[in-house]
């Protein structure tokens, strides 16, 4: 595959991960992070983008995708591991909740505000993720060659004149976790960002895409999956950087309530009132990339789940599920689907590592359930625990778990499942070798 394509392909996948949280997040840390900022940043791009990045490569090695990958535990798992990442992360989750970021920084501001507003843009938004989604053979040229450098130009002319015009020092730190530890803080912010989910959903995608540039064979395919996310994953590294740079800035002029408040600040402060047009075509194009990367990632997935339904019936089938929960009850849906994104994210991570080291163990089902089986347990309980339950004294132990603080607490249970898993597997092992000498004799 030619360099361009290549490039084109990379920028076609940070469209996609550039969403409306990438744009909040970067600067609130940067406001909040004070002096301590380049630590807490670098905390960020740890787990904001190395983790996307591991997923991606761990994807590069399998065929079939996050599916075969989730099946190494069991075929059950890997169906229902699935689809669990496809519907909360797409339709009922990311898609609705980008499509109506969208209208609130793109178009409210210069509306009076309207319920037939809303409905009129989001079914506007909508019919654009469906046609652009619909010819994959030309999300390359669409997303890579048009969108992602307009995307791009619109956040270059944002942060260069905040670097210019923003002229304030950076504040002390505003809180404790800033002051006492800004790298971890960064790392645990990077982590709620759940990209590396949304990696899960776009390997399909970019695979897919390859394809059909004519990346059939398995090292190029993975050759050109690193190149891709490596561009992909430099991009972020730099808006982050630079986005976080502006909330510095910003915090000596006030106290923000969140990123997209800071932002809508800032640009105002910088370009008057056309900063709101700015910022709304920021915004617009980022929930517009993500949403089509989404949909796009859902019709492939259960296209090839349900060979007999076509690919473009499948992603007008979200779509419109999509267009429907961005009108109405989106609070709701973020109170029932994010549950199961905080269940399935540290699930996912240890899913990911100990692919990557698959061959050490020669992909033994046993590693992989006993790592799932002790992850899955805090995994449960933390999504429950989002759901607002409560368990008594269940809690006071779960708490005990190191990290539980920091919604870290499956760190250690996921080490000891994987420990166990791993002496299974070499007693089932000896077990053979010992069998076979016997019926050698």
């Amino acid at each position: 595959m030619s360099k361009s394509r290549t490039v084109f392909v990379g920028l076609m996948l940070f469209s996609m991960f550039f969403g409306a949280g990438n744009l909040i997040f970067p600067p609130i840390l940067g406001a909040n992070a004070g002096t301590n900022f380049p630590l807490a940043m670098i905390g960020f791009i740890v787990t904001a983008v190395g983790l996307p990045l591991l997923v991606l490569t761990a994807l590069s090695f399998v065929e079939g995708g996050v599916r075969t990958l989730a099946s190494r535990v069991h075929p059950v798992f890997g169906i229902t591991f699935t689809l669990i990442v496809y519907l909360s992360l797409g339709p009922f989750l990311a898609i609705p909740r980008n499509a109506s970021l969208a209208y609130e920084m793109g178009l409210k501001p210069f509306i009076t505000d309207s319920p037939y507003a809303l409905a009129g843009f989001v079914a506007v938004f909508f019919l654009l993720v469906f046609l652009v989604s619909l010819n994959q053979s030309k999300m390359v040229d669409l997303m890579g060659k048009i969108i992602t450098p307009l995307l791009l130009l619109s956040m270059f002319a944002l942060v260069v004149v905040g670097f210019i015009q923003l002229k304030n020092g950076a504040l002390d730190p505003t809180t404790p976790e800033y002051v006492n530890s800004p790298f971890l803080k960064g790392f645990l912010e990077g982590y709620n960002t759940m990209d590396a989910l949304a990696a899960l959903a776009f390997g399909i995608v970019i695979l897919t895409t390859l394809k059909q540039q004519g990346v059939t064979e398995g090292k190029m395919m993975r050759r050109e999956m690193l190149k891709a996310g490596l561009l992909a994953g430099l991009l972020l590294t730099v808006v982050y950087f630079s986005l976080g740079y502006i909330g510095v800035k910003m915090g000596g002029l006030g106290s923000f309530e969140n990123g997209s408040v800071l932002l809508s600040s800032a640009s105002l402060l910088l370009f008057g009132q056309w900063g709101n047009v700015l910022l709304g075509i920021i915004f617009v194009l980022a929930c517009f990339t993500t949403c089509v990367g989404l949909v796009s990632a859902c019709g492939n997935y259960f296209h090839s789940l349900i060979p007999k339904v076509s690919y473009k019936k499948i992603a007008l089938f979200f779509t419109l599920i999509s267009f429907g929960l961005a009108n109405f009850g989106l609070s709701t849906i973020l109170s029932v689907s994010v549950p199961f994104l905080v269940a399935t994210y540290s699930l996912t991570i240890v899913l990911i590592v100990i692919s990557l080291f698959h061959p050490l163990f020669g992909g033994s089902s046993s590693v992989y359930m006993s790592a799932m089986i002790f992850t899955g347990v805090v995994a449960l309980y933390d999504g429950l625990k989002a759901f607002g339950l409560t368990f008594g004294i269940v809690d006071t132990y779960m708490s005990y778990l190191p990290f539980a603080a920091l919604g870290l607490g499956w760190i250690i249970p996921a080490l000891i499942g994987t420990v166990i898993g791993y002496g299974i597997h070499v007693a089932k092992r000896k077990s053979k070798m010992i069998t076979a000498q016997l019926h050698i004799k």
